[in-house]
């Protein structure tokens, strides 16, 4: 396989970033779609020296599942008023696998299809559990339009190759069963080489790998150390690939959505590239994935007019705290146990670093730009 991985001749580093005036992940700008990323709880049987300290706790701190069934019901009934009827959810944690009652949310979510346009869900998960587990929560979510899970790759845990061919297999599991994988590998600068040819053992079993830069602790900007042929991997390494769908041998609900490719200057460029930019001249670029801001720097929207806390919000536990973004400084939207409200329509952003990939994503334009922040 080729080392540099690239998409043929597609070049992200083209993308004319300072001439970008509006931009999103495409299932947001071409559907009516509310998105939901729930952090929901800090527990993790993982203890990784890079982690930062609060993103885990060896408290499990769950919120009983009565309550959080109410929240969901609850965010699409709002959702609803505001003319939303499709909708995302991304758990994530901690280890969101080891909230108890974890199955009998997606099981809530999953009976929830018939009443919706579309409904995607979406887990960050260390794939720790055993394939058994894997198979209860695809019996749970097998109604969902699509299904999809971030693997993160911490190879502090997972470090035999055993562990690695068994880690790999389970990924593969879920790839037959139609759910959508990408591994998320932090390419820590003084680990860059051996974490890149662990990456390569992924992609040569069909699996996709996204390279992240590592960040501060603050998780600001992206840390020093890395090499000029170091970001240019970040840049342009590892793009996003169909092969869940080469290997998928059941079939999700159908939806209505636009064509699956569409055409550039490069040719036709894959419905998996999922975020859309349009230059100050009306010419539209594509990208493989958000997590490619940062390497880029691409993350300063300041005084843009984004749909977060309209469209999409984050759900923090265990205080349960609702924000528009993880990125956001301003005023939360209010807390699970208070009660909570969503805008009434797309706010002006006043955060300086826009760092997080679910944040960056929500569709975004510069003032004064009239390209509409959704066409449905």
């Amino acid at each position: 396989m080729d080392k540099n991985l690239k998409w043929s001749e597609y070049d992200f580093g083209q993308i004319p970033f300072d001439d970008i005036e509006h931009f999103g992940t495409r299932s947001m700008l071409d559907r009516d779609t509310f998105t939901v990323s729930w952090l929901l709880g800090r527990f993790c049987n993982y203890r990784c020296s890079y982690c930062w300290p609060y993103a885990r706790s060896d408290k499990k701190d769950h919120r009983p599942l009565k309550a959080t069934i109410g929240t969901i019901n609850e965010i699409k009934r709002q959702a609803r008023e505001r003319g939303f009827n499709s909708f995302h959810f991304s758990l994530s944690g901690g280890e969101p696998t080891f909230h108890p009652q974890y199955l009998d949310i997606v099981q809530h979510l999953n009976n929830d299809v018939p009443n919706c346009n579309f409904h995607s869900l979406h887990m960050t998960s260390n794939v720790s559990r055993p394939i058994q587990w894997f198979e209860k929560y695809y019996q749970a979510s097998k109604d969902m339009h699509r299904v999809s899970i971030t693997a993160s790759y911490h190879r502090e845990h997972v470090n035999t190759p055993k562990k690695v061919i068994e880690f790999a297999d389970k990924l593969e599991f879920c790839q037959e069963h139609n759910i959508q994988i990408t591994i998320n590998i932090v390419m820590v600068p003084e680990f860059f080489e051996q974490f890149y040819e662990e990456a390569l053992y992924f992609h040569d079993r069909g699996i996709n790998v996204t390279l992240k830069p590592q960040s501060d602790p603050t998780a600001s900007f992206v840390v020093d150390g890395y090499t000029d042929e170091q970001l240019k991997t970040l840049h342009n390494g590892m793009p996003q690939r169909g092969y869940t769908q080469e290997k998928s041998t059941v079939e999700r609900p159908h939806y209505k959505w636009r064509d699956a490719a569409v055409d550039n200057k490069y040719g036709k460029v894959p419905a998996h590239f999922e975020i859309e930019f349009t230059d100050k001249y009306g010419k539209k670029w594509y990208m493989d994935q958000a997590e490619r801001f940062n390497a880029f720097n691409f993350n300063n929207f300041n005084g843009w007019e984004c749909s977060s806390g309209y469209r999409s919000i984050i759900i923090r536990e265990p205080d349960g705290t609702i924000k528009r973004s993880y990125s956001c400084h301003d005023e939360p939207l209010g807390q699970i146990e208070t009660g909570f409200k969503l805008y009434d329509g797309p706010k002006i952003c006043t955060t300086s670093a826009c760092v997080s990939s679910a944040d960056s994503k929500i569709p975004k334009r510069k003032p004064g730009n009239m390209i509409p922040l959704w066409t449905v």
